[in-house]
């Protein structure tokens, strides 16, 4: 699994991104975060509305899982496993 970069990633509206907005994905064989926004924290509410609607829209094959999304704290030098997901955010 590869580390955040440790260049400044941007929300879309050009801020640096604080949050990744990502759902965990598994195929069965493989199971990793499927990244809908990087956020930064004024976009954040609308970013995680929108993610929502992306994963219930999304086609599955069979055996493919893809759970609601969720908000993590961008951290440089971390891997996708080592996020702290802020659950204090997702409400």
């Amino acid at each position: 699994m590869q580390a955040m970069p440790n260049y400044p990633v941007a929300c879309r509206c050009g801020v640096p991104a604080q949050f990744k907005i990502a759902a965990e994905w598994n195929d069965g064989a493989t199971r990793e975060l499927k990244t809908y926004f990087l956020s930064c924290a004024d976009c954040l509410r609308d970013e995680f509305r929108a993610a929502g609607i992306k994963q219930r829209l999304c086609r599955r094959t069979p055996g493919e899982t893809l759970d609601p999304p969720n908000i993590y704290e961008l951290a440089h030098g971390s891997t996708d496993r080592e996020l702290v997901r802020r659950r204090d955010l997702e409400g």
